[in-house]
């Protein structure tokens, strides 16, 4: 439950400290005191988009903070998956807006994100304003309803699952059939270029290998004449290379006896005379092999324009990168010739997929179906007590030709207030008084069933008066009994004097600036404030002796 509100420069107030209760409250105040910057608040700090205007005129921070006791409503999970640090007795939610357009908000102090506070802001407070009354004829939000009843979080699990796998195996076959019609059109053309390749059959790293190649070729005689240079400096000539260190080495070796250090040096004479007449006999042989080929060259350049001009038209740099075009192909090709039997098979999938799906939705219709007399029932009697004797209430539950992601279920909630009238979308006949009056018995159900710790209603007792509103905070005390907390914005004085606890809203103008405040009632102040309800500014008499017995009623 929320026990503690701070705002501080959110547009109408300064500051406020707030103390909230368990149980039943009601807050009241004229239209414009400040009521509405209240609920703003708490919308921001449960995840609503930020705007920069609320930050009060002159000021560069608004600062807004709740405090919630969540003992009871097992919210570790929560926390760890978001990875926030958990309090088991105290979540406190702050948000800070500043005016240079940043916004940041903390979760016990750990940085969250919008998203966040909004996923746990749904776990600890729902706000009913007048506006939710129009989702009462939106199918989606009776489902919602009726699956919230049900509590079959489980079974609606596993059908989202089964829905998600068809509405992939669907996408799957969709694709394939695109895909092989697409192939089709250009099967003749891909064939010429498959077979085209195959013919020219590139090899891997084939381009760098041809290239080096004619650059040989183009060059044989410059290499020829370098090898065979090279050889004749090494073997032949006036003086060899290799018969000079034969030399050297024959000299240092007949010291061997007298000059130890000499043995050495041969040893490295002789290998150098080796490795040197060795390399002599490569540049023979080389130069002897290296012959210019003029038709070898023009073979190898044919060879080697035809694969650059393959790689062009495929859009690729490299042998390699064309031997992957063609396989890639290839496996075209194959699928197109295979197509029939691969999209057989898509089918087959699709269709068990479906099966799936439609095994899991007639359960969740069982559930829906047994789960909709309930809510008949209950909502019946809740309406009773507020004033409709006549009203007849019925969930229709009608299939739908093609699964969806909530179901096979087309939801309306039909309606009738009076005797003789035939029952109809709650939508098309249902008054706002009708409609705010099924809100609050739809709330009074889900409440339980969703252990929601906290429900606020904005004036949901618009078009009702007398009695009724009397009804409509009865229902709403009991609420609140079930150990949660009600907070009730209202007008009425039958509402307010139901409250256990009172709090009041009220603005005034100081130098020109206008300030909005709210007060704790105690005993005596809510006797004035509820005489005021009744009678307006001038309280009577009369209007203080009718508050007073308001307020004993509900004693």
């Amino acid at each position: 439950m929320l026990t503690h509100l701070h705002i501080e420069n959110y547009t109408l107030i300064e500051k406020l400290d707030l103390d909230l209760n368990n149980g039943f409250s009601v807050i009241s105040g004229e239209t414009g005191a400040g009521k509405s910057i209240l609920l703003g608040a708490i919308g921001l700090l449960t995840g609503d988009r930020a705007d920069l205007s609320v930050i009060q005129t002159g000021k560069q921070r608004c600062t807004l903070e709740a405090t919630f006791n969540i003992e009871e409503y097992d919210l570790e999970d929560l926390f760890n998956q978001e990875d926030l640090e958990y309090d088991p007795k105290e979540c406190i939610i702050r948000r800070e807006l500043s005016a240079n357009g940043k916004s940041r908000a903390f979760i016990n102090d750990s940085p969250a994100t919008v998203s966040v506070l909004k996923k746990l802001g749904n776990r600890l407070i729902d706000i009913h304003s007048q506006h939710q009354n129009l989702l009462l004829g939106q199918e989606d939000f009776q489902l919602s309803v009726l699956d919230t009843m049900a509590s079959r979080s489980d079974l609606y699990l596993s059908y989202t699952e089964a829905y998600n796998k068809w509405r992939q195996a669907v996408k799957n076959l969709e694709s394939a059939r695109t895909s092989f019609e697409e192939d089709r059109k250009n099967e003749d053309y891909l064939r010429f270029l498959v077979s085209e390749l195959a013919n020219f059959r590139p090899q891997s790293g084939e381009d760098e290998y041809l290239r080096q190649q004619c650059d040989m070729l183009e060059h044989a005689q410059d290499i020829k004449t370098s090898l065979m240079q090279g050889y004749g400096l090494l073997s032949e000539g006036d003086v060899p290379v290799t018969d000079t260190l034969r030399q050297v080495r024959n000299q240092i070796s007949s010291i061997q006896s007298y000059f130890p250090q000499a043995e050495e040096l041969v040893e490295r004479l002789e290998s150098c005379r080796i490795e040197l007449q060795d390399i002599a006999t490569s540049l023979e042989s080389e130069g002897e092999n290296i012959d210019y080929d003029p038709l070898r060259l023009e073979e190898l350049q044919s060879r080697l324009n035809t694969l650059f001009s393959l790689e062009q038209k495929h859009h690729v740099d490299s042998s390699d990168s064309l031997i992957a075009v063609l396989n890639q192909m290839q496996e075209q090709l194959d699928a197109i010739d295979n197509c029939d039997e691969h999209l057989k098979h898509l089918q087959e999938e699709e269709h068990k997929a479906h099966k799936a799906v439609e095994d899991i939705a007639v359960k969740l219709t069982e559930v829906r179906t047994k789960t909709a007399k309930k809510v008949e029932k209950e909502i019946i009697a809740g309406l009773k007590t507020l004033g409709m004797p006549n009203v007849r209430f019925q969930v229709s539950i009608t299939p739908t030709e093609e699964p969806t992601p909530k179901g096979m279920n087309k939801i309306t909630f039909l309606f009738s207030a009076n005797l003789g009238a035939d029952m109809q979308n709650i939508s098309q006949v249902a008054s706002g008084g009708e409609t705010a009056r099924v809100m609050l018995s739809l709330k009074a159900i889900l409440s339980g069933a969703m252990s929601l710790p906290t429900i606020v209603f904005d004036e949901i007792d618009t078009g009702v008066s007398g009695h009724i509103a009397e009804a409509m905070a009865k229902i709403m005390r009991n609420m609140g009994s079930q150990g949660r907390q009600v907070i009730s914005i209202t007008h009425l004085p039958q509402i307010a004097a139901m409250g256990r606890h009172h709090y009041k809203v009220w603005k005034e103008e100081t130098n020109g600036i206008t300030r909005s405040h709210i007060t704790y009632l105690d005993s005596k102040q809510r006797i004035n404030e509820i005489a005021n309800m009744l009678s307006g500014s001038s309280v009577s008499q009369e209007a203080l002796n009718n508050a007073r017995a308001l307020l004993g009623l509900q004693q």
